[in-house]
């Protein structure tokens, strides 16, 4: 492709970044607090986390507010700030199975070990637009608080971890066993992958994914134009723990928190050796997002495909395309000058055209 060189706009683009800043501000508004951001618009937070592919709720905020909240371009601008800090160290392998959770649901088995855990979510409620204005956030604040906690006394008998759901299954050996793809980590930031690329490296890629991307893969496998047709085995929302290694003593520690969602989610079983078992797929991402979660274990399913019969069981397909800063960036890019590719293109067409009417 080329390009040429734009002279004379420099006052001009420093005006159209202006007036987009000050468009941003508002007019009488006051301007949007990180905090409020952080808080009231966390499942936004939580998306740009992901899809930037670094825990950093505070800069997730401010990228959100600097794009007028448009996550793609938030997840750019976290992604690009990602690249310029300095690695001080790896974490360890952490096991989920330590997740401090706030939900937990299963659409498998309506009792589970440890009980379902509604949690924060929406999912119950009427999509309905809630059009009376709320005259008083702070007193509808004191009577949520007082409905949630108010009068209660803390609940007992809580189990610090919860058993998985899909143990169950595979107790009785009714579950396939993933653990054979285990390969040594592949770090997607530093290595280009080659397909087929090994399960590691799917999941990274997918969990940096757009979540718009993904559910648009994974629901056209679950509506015909695949195999997968998944039960959700488990839905999980919490804080695992990160452990590290102490640079001078190398004992283990927890370094802190990260909020999670995890989803583990069976299929339709087959018999390839004569032993039927379900089929397993999983996904997890940073914050609160199930969708994504749900998504990415479909995909993680479809992607291990043997003979991969639609789009959303190629894995270069899928890896490539899922990505929403590529994909952004490659549609944003037909708004720079392309004077000279069209220019070339509207010389072939008009000679194209003299030589059909030519010989008409």
């Amino acid at each position: 492709m080329s390009y040429v060189a734009v002279q004379g706009g420099r006052e001009a683009i420093e005006r159209a970044c202006e007036s987009y800043e000050h468009r941003r501000l508002g007019r009488d508004s006051a301007p949007l607090g990180l905090d409020q951001i952080r808080e009231q618009l966390h499942l936004a937070v939580d998306r740009v986390m992901g899809e930037g592919g670094l825990y950093a709720p505070e800069h997730a905020a401010l990228a959100l507010r600097q794009a007028a909240g448009d996550t793609f371009e938030a997840a750019f601008l976290l992604r690009a700030h990602r690249a310029t800090l300095p690695r001080i160290g790896e974490s360890k392998v952490c096991s989920t199975g330590e997740m401090r959770v706030i939900r937990r649901i299963s659409s498998a088995f309506k009792d589970v070990p440890g009980g379902q855990i509604l949690g924060p979510t929406s999912d119950y409620s009427l999509r309905l637009l809630e059009l009376d204005p709320l005259d008083d956030p702070q007193a509808r604040k004191a009577y949520l608080r007082e409905r949630l906690f108010g009068g209660t006394e803390p609940a007992g008998g809580i189990p610090d971890e919860f058993p998985r759901v899909v143990d169950l299954l595979r107790a009785e050996g009714l579950v396939e066993d993933v653990s054979t793809e285990a390969s040594e980590p592949f770090d997607i930031t530093r290595r280009s992958m080659v397909y087929p690329a090994p399960r590691n490296a799917r999941l990274q890629s997918l969990a940096r994914g757009e979540t718009g991307a993904l559910l648009f893969l994974a629901y056209s496998s679950m509506r015909g134009y695949g195999h997968i047709h998944p039960t959700l085995a488990e839905l999980r929302v919490g804080y695992v723990p990160l452990w590290m290694e102490h640079p001078k003593t190398g004992e283990p520690f927890v370094a802190g928190e990260v909020l999670a969602t995890e989803a583990e989610v069976v299929s339709r079983f087959s018999d390839p050796n004569g032993d039927p078992k379900f089929h397993l797929g999983c996904g997890m991402c940073f914050g609160q997002n199930e969708i994504k979660a749900i998504s990415m274990g479909v995909l993680d399913r479809c992607l291990r495909s043997a003979s991969p019969s639609c789009p959303a069981e190629d894995q270069e397909f899928v890896l490539y395309h899922a990505d929403g800063i590529e994909s952004m960036g490659f549609s944003n890019h037909w708004k720079l000058p392309h004077y000279v590719d069209f220019l070339s293109d509207l010389d072939r067409l008009r000679k194209a055209r003299e030589v059909a009417h030519a010989g008409a």
